[in-house]
């Protein structure tokens, strides 16, 4: 298990008036799994190429265990990258595909063969290995990608976009699988990806970039419950935002006054919670009477969009709540305490690491 070093890491291209990528710093820690998430041309696939020493960043430090590996071609790193297209080779069998590193390497040819049934038996392909790669679904080809990867015992594996051409049942499996090999092998493991919810279920800590500057490092819960600010709230489907004082553990504001959890910031500021976090139903605290002014049906639930004064705000609803709601209703809601969060309005360009 290898411990990854990123500091200061920035690229510039040629010809280019900003930073494709502007100082990222990250301490990926051994064995674990590291989501770089964030739209497309955020630089998030930059990023995982220059670890993986496929770009010369333009400055900036990438460490292996406290060692620096700038100087190493790509292939003495240590580092497999896993491509979002594959780059099978079509005239190999399955099994010739995933001993290719190996037999580069000089290794026995039955002892390539052994691993090679050994990785089959464990991205669940064990009767695969005489097809060819035009015989296999998509979900098939990424597990054989996967084997190649894994059977070199890479220091650190390294996934550009894993799921993003499987449809939703496949990509349910693929993370299952991505998750229990990385934690049968315990390989530190880095993939980039712009679904969040991909880099929630997977990893172990979220590295969110946007427009080319790192916003928010954590555990994935913190973006839901603290956020760094307004524009990591949004992009993690945030939706209310109201403006006011915070003094004394209570936030004042066109809701009137919210009793706020330990740590909420004070003075000016923007106060958020998610929509699934309001409780339709009067509270103990916390609790205002909203106008329902606008219901959407999702499906397995209902989103609600309520008037509390002069500000707007957005709730979901689960089936029997909605049902028995109209428009122009009154309605109570509840914000419990533990679901508020406070932003600085002045944080939108900095990042927070926890």
């Amino acid at each position: 298990m290898t411990q990854v070093s990123v500091r200061g890491l920035s690229k510039i291209y040629p010809g280019a008036a900003v930073p494709a990528l502007d100082g990222l710093t990250l301490e990926i820690a051994s064995g674990e799994v590291t989501a770089i998430l964030g739209p497309s041309g955020c630089g998030k696939t930059t990023a995982m190429k220059m670890i993986a020493g496929l770009l010369q960043p333009s400055a900036g430090e990438v460490c292996f265990d406290g060692r620096s590996v700038l100087n190493y071609k790509p292939e003495q790193r240590g580092a497999v990258m896993v491509f979002q297209n594959h780059l099978l080779f079509p005239f190999m069998s399955v099994a010739e595909n995933i001993g290719f590193g190996l037999k580069m390497r000089g290794v026995a040819a039955a002892q390539i063969a052994g691993r090679v049934a050994e990785m089959l038996a464990l991205v669940q392909l064990p009767d695969m290995g005489r097809r060819r790669p035009a015989d296999l679904s998509g979900g098939q080809q990424q597990r054989v990608a996967l084997a190649r990867a894994l059977i070199v015992q890479p220091r650190v594996l390294l996934l550009d976009e894993p799921l993003s051409n499987l449809d939703a049942h496949l990509r349910n499996e693929m993370r299952e699988l991505i998750r229990r090999l990385q934690k049968e092998t315990g390989i530190t493991t880095v993939f980039v990806t712009h679904d969040q919810e991909d880099a929630v279920v997977l990893a172990d800590r979220v590295a969110l970039i946007l427009g080319g500057s790192l916003r928010q490092y954590g555990p994935p819960a913190e973006f839901y419950k603290r956020p760094a600010n307004e524009a990591v709230a949004r992009f993690f489907g945030g939706r209310n935002f109201v403006a006011g004082v915070s003094d004394g553990g209570v936030f004042r504001s066109a809701l009137g006054p919210m009793q706020l959890p330990e740590g909420a910031q004070m003075g000016a500021g923007t106060l958020t919670f998610r929509p699934e976090a309001v409780v339709i139903g009067q509270g103990a605290e916390n609790s205002v009477t909203a106008r329902l002014i606008e219901q959407t049906f999702l499906g397995t639930q209902t989103r609600l969009r309520l008037g509390v004064g002069t500000e707007v705000i957005e709730a979901l609803a689960g089936p029997a709540v909605a049902e028995g709601l109209c428009l122009g209703d009154a309605v109570p809601i509840t914000l419990p305490r533990p679901s508020l969060w406070v932003l600085d309005g002045g944080a939108a360009g900095q990042h927070r690491q926890v």
